[in-house]
Parts: structure tokens; C-alpha cells; sequence
């Protein structure tokens, strides 16, 4: 419904969407496809983050980048392919074609064709059911805030005197840095790190904790042995002191293990961590509570204000395309179909696309143990895979976490293929599903699949070993 006040047009949808990015283009599109009338708003860029300056162009960049590391791979494989060219600023036109190429998907025009009315302004609430964007003021029943979140920076002495990057400049670079030097070894810093790294640059990157230290240290020493080995230089437990100026380009100075350090380099990417882009939405007028990295929610991720939800990177929670998808749909439930939803991120996977990649879903073996005592822990490497033996892949290991009944509580996978492989472990932990489901299946061969089907087979090994067992197996051969 539309009515024009004054100079004021105000609509009252059904829902309003504020965010354009993953999780609000598939609300928008989930209620448009019922029928329901929909406004979403955005103040940049359709497709937000994740197209735009993150998952889509960072993948398309680790594929430039892996193809110029297999040519440099390829004498191992008989394959005597001479060194490799990179022309980086073909690499660039690679990257902002895969963005072009999937942008209609997220077009103004595709949503307005879908009986979506898309405002490109910015929204501020001016009460708990009012929102402004432009001249037009928008009171609907549920508002859903999906405004997606950027790079925190942090409060480095002297980094506000210098340009550095984040991942909303990084695709836009069309020269090589020579040295390129990253502040945050989390999933973001090292994957770029790598592709930088193949591409030609020196890289160097400094953390304050762990590198990669939201997953298993079993899993990420793999990786990281492989990232040092490409010559990647990785200080960890490290802080920097500061950042000014220098002949090269940046200086940081730095406090690591080994002492004070300086390190000279071209250029600096800012891959510190992320907050929700919650700045301007004016909660307060909605009553809105915040945290620290964004807004608060409940388990259902509806605010404190019961007219409005937060989900994706807003909320402050898991910062991935595919949770905010998840997000989209439970809020869709609650809001279409009076449904009850609740998170769950047991049952989110996550991964890192490094070389090897990581992936993991499900609790960790530390949390499994608080939370289950006793566990059974199945690992195979990628060494005894024919499939991996095949393709020179031998670096990786599954780890299977089940339960003293065999239910199976969280996997990781460090290896080729793990984000792939990970979907199916997926599956198995949302339906609480057992070993013995995943020992029924057959894996086709040779595929890096399998090696999840031997880790199983190992928790039931134990078995051929008993008396009890035997003893029957001999009865039973009694009868010919």
C-alpha cells in the first residue's frame, strides 16, 4: 500500500528488508515468491559485500592464483610448462568479469521484476515501526536489517596518515604490490596472502593471536606448513606498534616472539576482524540494542524491538554468505508461516580456502569432550587416498568426532577438496545422524571422498579384534 502525505510517500509493505547483500536478497526474493509485498533498501551496491568485495571476487583471484601455481607444479606431473607470466592487470579484468557476470542476479531490475520496490537510499529508523529512506517513509509489519559489516580498524598509532587497503579496495588494484603486507591472519588474510603470494608478491603477514585460530591447530599446522613452505611469512603471537611512512611504501613496527622487528612494504591490507554496519540506522529511535559487533539478537534473531529481526554479518554472530542464506530462511519461516525458528550454528559449516583448504562443521574435539565426556576421535590421512596419490594432494587429514553410540558430533578436513567434501559431513550433523549411516554408503573410486568413508570403518575396526565377535563368526562356520 502507497499513500502520498505532503511531500511524503509512505508505504506500508508487509515486510521491509534494509540491506541488500546475501541474507536480504533472499528474504526479499523467499517473500516475493509467496506473493507478499516486500521494500528493500540499499544505500550501495546490490549484492553488498559478498559480491562485490568479498566471496565472489576473492575466490575468482585464489583461481588466478592456483593456476599459476600448477603451472609452476607442472614438472612434477611430466608436464614441462617453462616459467609462468603474470600480466596482473589481466588478473583484474578475470576478477571484475565474475563480478559482472553474476551481478544481474542481484540487479535492481531482477527484484523489480520480481515484485520487489527497491529504494536506493540510506534507512534510518524514526520510531519502532518507521523508517525513512529518502523522501519516502516505510511502516510495515516486520523490518529485517541486513546491512551486512566491514573491516574493523584498528587503533594502530599512524594508520590513519597512511593509504592502506581493506576488502573493499583490494579487487580494485591493478598493479602488483611488490611486498604486500597483511595485519590479521584469520580466513581473509591468508587466503589472499597465498593468492598474492602465487601471484608474485612478497607477503607478509603479522597477527596478534593464532594464525587461522578459530579452527583445529591439528588442522591448521597443515596449512600453514604449506603457506611458509610457498615462502609466505607468517609472525604470529605478534603485534604491530605501529605504522608510518617509508621509501618502500609502509613501515610496521612490530612486536613478535623473536623481539622488535620492521618490516618494509609496498602496500598494506587491513584483514583485522569485522563488525556489523549498524552506524546511521539511528536504532536507538527503534530501541534497538547493540553489542560490540553488532545488533543483539535472540536465538530467533528477532531484536529487542519484536517488529524487527537482524541477520547476516548485522547481527554480529557467524560472518558467512551461507549463514546469512540460513538466516533469510528461518526469518521466513517466523515471518510467513508463524513458524517457531531457531539458530543453530552446530550445523553451520565454515571453511577457509586456503591450499590445502580447511573445513570443519560441528563442535571441535575440545567442546565435544566439555560437552559429551567421552568420544570417539577418527582420523585418515590424505597420504592413504589413491585419489590424492593420483593428483600429488597427499597434505590433509580428516578428523570424525562421534559420540560413545557412534552419532557423529563435528568433522574438519584440512586437504583438496575439503569445502566440497565437507557439504556431505554437513548433512550427516543437521539430520543427527550416526557412523553407521555414513558406513552404509558407497563413495565411488577413486575419489577424495573416500577418505571419510575409511575414517569410519576405522571406529568399527576395534570390533574384528573382540573374542565375542570371533567366537560367533567360528560358530557360525559351523554351518558350513
Amino acid at each position: 500500500m502507497e499513500k502520498t502525505d505532503g511531500v511524503t510517500t509512505v508505504l506500508s509493505p508487509d515486510i521491509c528488508v534494509i540491506g541488500a547483500g546475501s541474507a536480504g536478497l533472499s528474504v526479499a526474493a523467499g517473500a516475493a515468491a509467496f506473493g507478499v509485498p516486500v521494500v528493500l533498501i540499499e544505500r550501495g551496491r546490490m549484492g553488498g559485500d559478498c559480491l562485490n568485495y568479498g566471496c565472489v571476487p576473492s575466490k575468482a583471484l585464489i583461481a588466478a592464483a592456483r593456476h599459476a601455481h600448477a603451472v609452476r607444479k607442472a614438472a612434477e606431473f611430466g608436464v614441462i610448462a617453462g616459467e609462468s607470466t603474470i600480466d596482473f592487470e589481466k588478473v583484474h579484468v578475470h576478477v571484475r568479469s565474475v563480478v559482472d557476470a553474476i551481478a544481474p542476479n542481484d540487479s535492481v531490475e531482477r527484484f523489480t521484476a520480481m515484485g520487489v520496490r527497491v529504494i536506493e537510499a540510506e534507512a534510518r529508523f524514526i520510531d519502532r515501526d518507521t523508517v525513512t529512506a529518502g523522501r519516502l517513509t516505510i511502516r510495515a509489519r516486520r523490518f529485517v536489517i541486513a546491512t551486512g559489516s566491514s573491516t574493523i580498524i584498528p587503533p594502530i598509532p599512524g594508520l590513519a596518515d597512511i593509504d592502506y587497503l581493506t576488502n573493499e579496495t583490494l579487487f580494485d588494484l591493478t598493479r602488483l604490490p611488490e611486498h604486500l603486507m597483511i595485519i590479521g591472519a584469520g580466513p581473509i588474510g591468508m587466503e589472499m596472502a597465498q593468492a598474492y603470494k602465487r601471484l608474485g608478491a612478497r607477503v607478509t603477514v603479522v597477527d596478534e593471536a593464532r594464525a587461522l585460530a578459530k579452527e583445529d591447530p591439528e588442522m591448521t599446522r597443515i596449512a600453514l606448513d604449506r603457506l611458509r613452505d610457498e615462502g609466505i611469512a607468517i609472525f604470529e603471537n605478534s603485534r604491530v606498534l605501529s605504522v608510518e611512512k617509508s621509501v618502500a611504501g609502509v613501515r610496521l613496527q612490530c612486536e613478535t616472539e623473536m623481539g622488535p622487528m620492521t618490516i618494509d612494504g609496498s602496500a598494506l591490507l587491513l584483514a583485522t576482524g569485522r563488525k556489523g554496519n549498524i552506524s546511521g540506522l539511528d536504532l536507538e529511535a527503534a530501541g534497538i540494542a547493540v553489542t560490540s559487533t553488532g545488533i543483539a539478537v535472540d536465538g530467533s534473531l528477532r531484536t529487542n524491538n519484536r517488529r524487527v529481526y537482524a541477520i547476516g554479518d548485522a547481527a554480529g554472530g557467524l560472518q558467512f554468505t551461507h549463514a546469512a542464506n540460513y538466516h533469510a530462511s528461518l526469518v521466513l519461516r517466523e515471518i510467513l508461516f508463524r513458524l517457531p525458528a531457531r539458530e543453530n550454528r552446530n550445523i553451520v559449516p565454515r571453511a577457509t580456502f586456503t591450499d590445502p583448504e580447511i573445513a570443519a562443521v560441528g563442535l571441535g574435539e575440545d567442546e565435544a569432550r566439555k560437552r559429551h565426556g567421552q568420544v570417539a576421535v577418527l582420523r585418515w590421512p590424505y597420504a592413504e587416498n589413491d585419489r590424492a596419490q593420483a593428483e600429488r594432494a597427499t597434505g590433509g587429514l580428516i578428523k570424525v568426532i562421534a559420540s560413545k553410540r557412534g552419532k557423529v558430533l563435528g568433522v574438519s578436513i584440512v586437504g583438496a577438496g575439503a569445502a566440497e567434501m565437507i557439504n556431505l559431513w554437513s548433512i550427516v550433523i543437521a539430520n543427527g545422524q550416526a557412523l553407521r549411516h555414513l558406513r552404509n554408503a558407497v563413495a565411488p573410486y577413486p575419489t577424495m571422498t573416500e577418505i571419510g568413508k575409511r575414517a569410519v570403518i576405522a571406529y568399527y575396526t576395534p570390533l574384528t579384534r573382540k573374542p565375542f565377535v570371533r567366537a560367533i563368526i567360528r560358530l557360525l562356520r559351523r554351518f558350513g
